[in-house]
């Protein structure tokens, strides 16, 4: 009995790369594919062409693989099309109502855009009022986009992956556990006025996600008084943004990627403040915090858990800190 085959070959012209496929997609070879086309993503291809005009057939699954490699470059800001499909691949793209999301030509003509639907490449200032607010700020070619809940909740596989990515093999990995990781953004995305931002080049490269803390009792839940009520001793402020998380990629090119995430986050939540909690053990994300601008302000009791936990603030730009904010 003869085995299916299914050969791959890229050819990569920049920043896009064209997969060209020879044989059958079906259960026996589906793996190979999925792994081709999150190797593209992994190495920052934008654009990736699929000609299949080799390719005999293709099952159910191998069409899920499809648009989940197109669903994973769309959160990236890449594409993936399907080029010269077979008579049988065209009819299951049909049947599924796939054919819009995956095919290189739509099969009705599509409108030309509107001037106001085309997204400026001209990079703006955070505080530029000229700014929606859903539109991503461009600088050194890194995108500064904000998510709501169910994007954070579509992406979240990726976003822990990249924590884990971040305290790989560093001194401070064991108080940054995958699981912890993910339960910390669960709860944080249920709190009032909840935050998250990425930022990203081709491929994902840092987050931070947070929710404000206000006098008039906003955002206090649990611990949340005790902590506002240290905040406010120390620092001279009631209203405040907890950062839950800060992450960034740990690569040379991306070290400030953290800081302008931080300060967008504190910007866009109108605070002038910001406060994280870290175990006293973890030296090394205390090093990373330093580094960033935090200030240290030492353990505070009272709050629940085994140990209890360093305070960092962070003043916004341009604020000294330790300086009383109104």
């Amino acid at each position: 009995m003869a085995f299916p085959r299914l050969d791959i070959r890229r050819r990569n012209r920049g920043e896009r790369t064209q997969v060209t496929l020879a044989g059958d997609i079906g259960p026996a070879t589906t793996p190979l594919l999925r792994a081709a086309l999150e190797q593209c993503l992994l190495d920052g291809v934008t654009v990736i062409d699929i000609d299949l005009a080799t390719v005999g057939s293709c099952d159910a699954r191998g069409l899920d693989i499809l648009l989940s490699a197109s669903r994973r470059a769309g959160r990236v800001h890449a594409s993936l099309r399907l080029h010269h499909p077979c008579a049988q691949i065209t009819q299951l793209l049909a049947v599924t109502g796939s054919a819009s999301l995956l095919l290189a030509a739509p099969v009705s003509p599509v409108p030309p855009a509107a001037p106001g639907d085309l997204m400026s490449t001209t990079p703006l200032a955070p505080e530029d009022p000229a700014r929606r607010p859903d539109q991503p700020v461009l600088k050194d070619a890194i995108r500064l986009r904000r998510l709501t809940r169910w994007q954070a909740e579509d992406m979240r596989e990726d976003i822990a992956d990249l924590a884990a990515e971040s305290v790989a093999d560093t001194p401070g990995e064991a108080y940054h556990d995958r699981g912890d990781f993910l339960r910390r953004l669960a709860v944080t995305a249920h709190r009032p006025g909840f935050a998250l931002l990425v930022a990203e080049t081709t491929v994902l490269v840092g987050c931070a996600f947070g929710f404000p803390v206000g006098p008039d009792g906003s955002g206090r839940r649990g611990f949340d008084g005790t902590l506002q009520e240290t905040i406010q001793r120390l620092t001279s402020r009631a209203r405040f943004v907890v950062l839950t998380q800060v992450v960034a990629h740990p690569h040379a090119q991306h070290r400030d990627i953290a800081r302008r995430l931080q300060q967008r986050l504190l910007a866009d939540l109108h605070s002038s403040l910001g406060v994280t909690l870290l175990h006293p053990a973890d030296q090394a994300g205390q090093a990373s915090f330093s580094s960033w601008g935090w200030q240290n302000m030492g353990e505070v009791v009272g709050l629940p858990g085994p140990v209890a936990p360093c305070v960092l603030c962070l003043p916004a730009e341009g604020l000294v800190p330790g300086t009383p904010m109104m």
